[in-house]
């Protein structure tokens, strides 16, 4: 991708298309989404670690649940049900999501897309349900109106998969390659990269560049996108 630096702030040509992730991109859920998972699994008597946490960052929830039930049978028996585990788990994460803030340029970048009317899509693994009330406080996501959810009946396969950005940009009729795809967690770029997309991630606090796929460009924020 094409970059030019004014003022101090990476500057872009227009892209074809923006392609958005959700949780720990648009809004800043991931924090949220971890202390859920923390308190279910206490509650069976795992504690979970912060790289454990970390690898369900990006994943659709059946996925994470899946793979927490997975851990706490390391230490514990009878392991609880994906279904045991989710149903301690969502009336927490439902009680925190909603008080999820925009992250930092979030905002502004949709507002500049919409404006120089640059097709957007949300390719999320966050379920249809999820994003409903995790966006019910930020009317101004509805500028995205194309979405990709991780239960869509389309979807075959979730982040790392790169089928999310493919069927994302083929709702939007726009070639992958021609597409920025914004993320935040591994998995969601190395979807991206495998989806042929020209990815940027921006770094959660705790995490440096050589975390992620080579192919990648790495920003701080998106305010540092400016087109």
């Amino acid at each position: 991708m094409e970059l030019v630096v004014e003022n101090g702030v990476m500057a872009h040509a227009h892209p074809a298309a923006c392609l958005f992730d959700l949780d720990g991109l648009l809004l800043d859920t991931e924090p949220l989404h971890a202390r859920a998972w923390l308190e279910a699994a206490a509650h069976f008597g795992r504690l979970l670690s912060p790289a454990e946490l970390m690898a369900l960052q990006g994943r659709r929830r059946l996925e994470c649940a899946a793979q927490v039930c997975s851990w706490i049978g390391e230490v514990m028996t009878p392991v609880p049900s994906r279904e045991q585990l989710l149903a301690v788990r969502q009336p927490i994460a439902e009680a925190l999501l909603v008080q999820a803030s925009a992250m930092p340029g979030a905002r502004k970048l949709v507002a500049r897309c919409f404006e120089l009317q640059i097709p957007m899509a949300l390719a999320t693994s966050s379920a249809r349900q999820a994003v409903a009330l995790k966006a019910a406080p930020h009317p101004w996501l509805e500028m995205i109106r194309t979405r990709v959810h991780g239960d869509d009946p389309e979807l075959k396969a979730g982040k790392p998969a790169p089928d999310v950005f493919l069927l994302a940009a083929q709702r939007l009729g726009v070639n992958p390659s021609l597409c920025w795809a914004f993320e935040d967690s591994l998995a969601g770029a190395r979807s991206a990269v495998a989806a042929g997309c020209q990815v940027i991630v921006v770094l959660p606090s705790d995490r440096e560049p050589g975390h992620y796929p080579d192919q990648v460009r790495c920003l701080r924020s998106l305010a540092e996108v400016t087109f």
